[in-house]
């Protein structure tokens, strides 16, 4: 593995890390809540922490280009970021 590799290894990590906090909090207020707001807040940021660890694994651990893993990461990225604006424009009378 050169440093790179190692860099975007690590740096994949964090955003898993950070992305899977972001994530449960953002669970634990809808559980707490309870409002299709706060879900969809959390299904986006599930969808863009999931992009990443999907890029990492097809990065890593399949005979794959990187181009694939970047098309897998940016599909999942749009998807959720296009739930968390439905989520900030969701009427929660």
């Amino acid at each position: 593995m050169n440093g790179l590799t190692a860099l975007v290894v690590g740096m994949k990590t964090a955003t898993l890390l950070f992305g899977g906090l972001v994530t449960l909090v953002t669970f634990r207020a809808y559980r707490h809540r309870q409002t299709h707001a706060l879900r969809s807040l959390c299904v986006g940021f599930a969808l863009i922490t999931l992009g990443s660890l999907v890029a990492g694994i097809v990065h890593q651990l399949t005979p794959l280009s990187y181009d694939y893993a970047l098309v897998a990461e940016s599909s999942l990225t749009v998807g959720g970021f296009a739930v968390i604006a439905h989520s900030l424009y969701t009427d929660n009378a």
